[in-house]
């Protein structure tokens, strides 16, 4: 990570330490409000500019791997990324349960 980009990471870090040292406890709470519905607002983006880059690095033939420590992710989530899944592992969609007497069910009708 270059030096431009490590300061501004920190910038954020030390922006979110101030928030959590907010004395008052409401205040506290009502500034954390704010910036939890700002993620929220910007996740989406966030995600598909991360998105991009895992993207054009395949591109460049770059292996998992080899991002996965650019990134500082895992194995794991940089294929996520690349498939399009970027959010928890319990919001991916599940295949549907066959139910007897399908046209996908193995066993023969009776």
């Amino acid at each position: 990570m270059t030096d431009d980009v490590s300061k501004v990471v920190k910038r954020v870090f030390d922006a979110l330490s101030e928030l959590e040292g907010i004395e008052d406890p409401t205040e506290r709470a009502a500034a954390i409000s704010q910036v939890l519905a700002d993620h929220s607002a910007r996740a989406p983006r966030l995600r598909e500019l991360r998105r991009e880059a895992v993207l054009a690095l395949r591109a460049e033939k770059v292996s998992y791997r080899k991002i996965a420590a650019r990134l500082g992710v895992s194995l794991g989530t940089v294929q996520d990324i690349e498939r399009g899944h970027g959010g928890a592992w319990g919001t991916k969609a599940r295949k549907k349960a066959v139910t007897e007497g399908s046209i996908d069910d193995e066993s023969p009708a009776q």
